[in-house]
């Protein structure tokens, strides 16, 4: 039983195209975007259906292995849109804005945070594994620059020194750090999407992105493991 793909309008290529340009869209702005773009171009708006208005967007991109995706940012749980590429290579989306030795930092930077306790990276460490590139060693001063620009583009984000996967970041890669990192890429046991910063149950290692705990614990007294009712160690925020 396929339903056939509702037509793309112009509201939605224009939306889709401003989407793409911002990299990144939060919540509130995405509806704004959706009512301008639906009566830019006279095409029937309803607030509550840009579900619907994206889904149509979607099919659309299906057959490029494109989606745009929503996703929850893991500081303060707010929902936010951007762009995904479905492809599984090696980080597709980025490889036509920088160069070998950049991709080859960011992946490393990529590792140290994924392989952390709590999802972040010490400026320290990312800048020693400088002169350990495969491609050619880089100078640390070349290094703070280009950590500089993964900031401005919305692929990190910096918090006194300590770098993190910006909520773009983990939007449009939660495919590839998922089957490249099996073993320690876990989802948020609330909210089913990939946690970079998360509490981890010390009983049964279950992970829960910092929004999600406070939302969960608010109110508990004695707060205890959703998925093993172990009592939760880790100070809820």
């Amino acid at each position: 039983n396929t339903v056939m793909a509702a037509q793309m309008t112009n509201a939605h290529r224009r939306f889709l195209q401003i989407l793409m340009s911002n990299g990144i869209t939060e919540g509130s702005e995405a509806r704004k975007l959706h009512q301008r773009c639906c009566e830019t171009d006279k095409v029937y708006y309803a607030h509550d259906k840009l579900d619907d208005f994206i889904s149509t967007i979607n099919s659309h991109l299906q057959p490029l292995f494109m989606q745009i995706r929503k996703g929850i940012s893991e500081d303060d749980g707010r929902a936010h849109y951007a762009v995904a590429i479905l492809a599984e290579t090696e980080l597709t989306k980025m490889a036509s804005d920088y160069t070998e030795i950049e991709l080859e930092l960011f992946r490393k930077t990529m590792d140290l945070i994924i392989f952390s306790e709590n999802g972040f990276a010490s400026s320290t460490d990312i800048l020693n594994l400088a002169d350990q590139l495969k491609t050619k060693k880089m100078k640390k001063k070349e290094a703070e620059q280009v950590l500089k620009v993964f900031v401005e583009d919305k692929w990190l984000s910096e918090k006194n020194g300590e770098y993190t996967l910006h909520t773009r970041c983990i939007i449009e890669m939660e495919q590839y750090i998922l089957s490249n990192y099996q073993d320690v890429a876990r989802k948020c046991n609330i909210c089913h999407s990939l946690a970079i910063q998360s509490q981890v149950c010390e009983s049964c290692g279950i992970g829960m992105h910092l929004p999600c705990v406070r939302k969960y614990f608010r109110g508990q007294t004695e707060p205890r493991c959703p998925k093993c009712n172990e009592f939760w160690s880790c100070d809820t925020p």
